[in-house]
């Protein structure tokens, strides 16, 4: 079958992608509720009964009945959806327009994006326009009469250059930076901060074999950060980690973009026009300095963690070499592909190697494609240990340490059936070398992650008291704050009785964290609830179970209830139980008792740390 050339017409840029459209969306609902009412189904006459139909037009009257009908929250819903109702008419074929059957790429990775793509018109209206290059790299050359492949010392231009170029060009040179193990200097997080490499001093796995996520502990060497930054780690707080991209994904963008491995490390001239990147929190303003490729890729742009944007799909149609390629990257970005386009963004997590490996003609230059990728953010995790009390011996020395546990973070993967998140990630690859450099005879090994003091003042540390009672409820590796509350309470013989812990586990045999490193106290203080052994309960069931004791705290001079972990299920079934305790002990009315808590939560006695 011959294949046509699509015309693109109506490239109009007054389009608005789905990016920018926030609206909710208006697609009705097709299934009953309880709560609803059918004011369009037509009353029928009594002495004429008929069955009645399910009307089509019911629409949902509740957060609860979005819960229910999508198995998502309102918000998750709002965020997943574009709003423009495309999902209602994905493929609709419209009367008068010309359609053809395009050849579909014939590789693994393409048939991964389950792209249902029938016929593609051959006439596309309101294509997405080309994003501004805002990134660009340019050669530099060393001005050195005799080059030297170690020096670092780099400019551009001829020796007869003016002087005002040359003495510009002599402050652009490529920092002395170990960047295996820290990233750029420019990649720094608020002031006054930044990233340190800090130590591992140790680091195991806490999860045994069996558990559904595997996570690990760290201690880390704190003795030489530095200081001057005007706080110090807190009971309770979070350190930010600017963790990279895997080396081995790096290499593989650059192989699909057929960067030449000559150029990944040579230094080389960065100049933006505007924006933040490739800081973090830096300012929104034009920059230029000298880096390299790999550092890029590597610390300064994520290429895993966010769905496909228009303007992605726009440059690589625009670079695409295959015609057939080329023109369904075009329909994804024009009006008609809009529902296509939409499947593709909330289906299956699409990765930017996955987007290269299905459409392998597409081979853009690196620094557009920089232009649109998405910042490579810090990720933070909470200390689990008191870090005023807790060092190490090394080398004769004693070191300050602070704690930390990670659980790793999985999603589908299109080779290899699933990949771990970018920062979780990184802390695995960190922990297995580190084991098998010590299997292998190795003492100390040399194995660092970049960190700096990110969140000191979270709600945790910044709620946090020395003493009056506290119930903290958590699951999973939100249990990990906690450890370092008790750690800082069980100083006190007289606090062994104001500090309860209300851990959920699925199987503490294999998946409860800090199990017998809690304390002198911990059989005292902490109770373990199994969703999938024994009773089989969750922590909010136990919860209700320990009504007595919540409502006491809470009701205590200086009491307080924490609560830490996943928002979906535990966050949210703990909430609804803590309102059932204030409707039982206090005698409310449900409103009245979701209102105490929230007035709880105004004056810092109910603190929640979910996501």
């Amino acid at each position: 079958m011959s294949v046509g050339v699509v015309q693109l017409v109506d490239s109009s840029p007054d389009y608005v992608s789905e990016e920018e459209i926030h609206t909710p969306s208006v697609a009705p609902s097709l299934t009953y509720s309880e709560d609803s009412e059918d004011q369009d189904e037509p009353q029928l006459p009594e002495e004429t009964p008929r069955r009645r139909r399910a009307s089509t037009r019911l629409i949902a009257q509740s957060p609860a009945d979005v819960q229910r009908i999508t198995g998502e929250s309102t918000q998750q819903l709002l965020n997943r959806c574009c709003g423009g109702g495309c999902c209602m008419n994905a493929q609709k074929k419209e009367q008068g327009v010309e359609y053809e059957r395009v050849p579909l790429p014939d590789n693994d990775a393409f048939r991964s994006l389950g792209l249902k793509i029938d016929e593609i018109p051959t006439v596309l209206t309101k294509v997405a326009d080309m994003p501004e290059q805002v990134t660009f790299l340019q050669s530099i050359r060393r001005v050195s009469s005799t080059p030297s492949p170690t020096d670092s010392a780099v400019s551009f231009g001829s020796q007869g250059s003016s002087p005002t170029i040359e003495t510009k060009l002599q402050t652009l040179s490529l920092e002395n930076l170990d960047t295996s193990i820290q990233p750029p200097s420019f990649v720094q997080p608020h002031p006054p901060f930044n990233v340190f490499p800090a130590k591992i001093h140790n680091t195991r796995e806490l999860t045994r074999p069996g558990a559904e996520k595997r996570t690990y502990h760290f201690d880390l060497d704190i003795t030489d950060y530095p200081h001057g930054e005007g706080v110090d780690f807190k009971v309770g707080g979070a350190i930010g980690v600017s963790a990279p991209n895997d080396a081995a994904a790096v290499d593989q963008v650059f192989d699909l973009l057929l960067v030449p491995r000559y150029l990944r490390d040579k230094p080389v001239l960065l100049r933006t026009t505007r924006g933040r990147w490739p800081t973090v929190w830096g300012d929104d303003q034009a920059r230029e300095l000298v880096t390299t490729r790999r550092d890029l890729l590597t610390w300064c742009s994520d290429i895993q963690s966010y769905p496909p944007t228009k303007s992605l799909l726009r440059i690589l149609a625009e670079y695409a070499l295959d015609p057939n390629e080329k023109k369904i990257l075009m329909f994804l970005c024009s009006s008609q592909g809009q529902g296509v386009f939409c499947d593709f963004r909330t289906g299956p997590h699409i990765s930017l190697i996955q987007l290269l490996s299905a459409f392998p003609s597409a081979k853009p230059p690196l620094d557009l494609l920089l232009s649109v990728l998405q910042q490579l953010m810090p990720r933070f995790y909470s200390l689990s240990n008191d870090p005023h009390e807790s060092y190490g011996i090394r080398d004769g020395k004693q070191h300050r340490l602070i704690e930390i546990a990670v659980t790793v973070q999985e999603t589908s993967d299109w080779r290899a059936g699933s990949r771990t998140g970018v920062g979780s990630g990184f802390f695995e690859r960190q922990s297995q070398k580190f084991s098998e450099l010590r299997r292998a005879g190795e003492s100390a090994p040399q194995l660092y992650i970049p960190m700096f003091k990110g969140l000191m003042a979270n709600p945790l540390a910044k709620e946090f008291v020395s003493d009056g009672p506290m119930l903290l409820i958590g699951a999973g590796v939100g249990i990990a704050p906690f450890r370092g509350f008790v750690q800082h309470r069980l100083k006190n013989a007289n606090c062994a009785n104001k500090v309860w812990v209300l851990q959920g586990v699925r199987d503490s045999l294999v998946d409860e964290l800090y199990g017998g490193e809690w304390g002198v106290h911990e059989e005292r203080v902490k109770k373990v609830v199994q969703s999938r052994r024994g009773e089989s309960r969750y922590v909010q069931d136990e919860v209700s179970h320990q009504a007595d004791l919540v409502w006491s705290i809470i009701n205590s001079v200086d009491g307080r209830v924490f609560v830490c972990g996943s928002s979906k299920g535990m966050g949210e079934g703990v909430e609804e139980a803590l309102i059932k305790v204030a409707v039982k002990k206090g005698n409310l009315k449900y409103d009245e008792a979701k209102k105490f808590w929230e007035l709880k939560r105004e004056v810092g006695q109910y603190i929640t740390e979910t996501w």
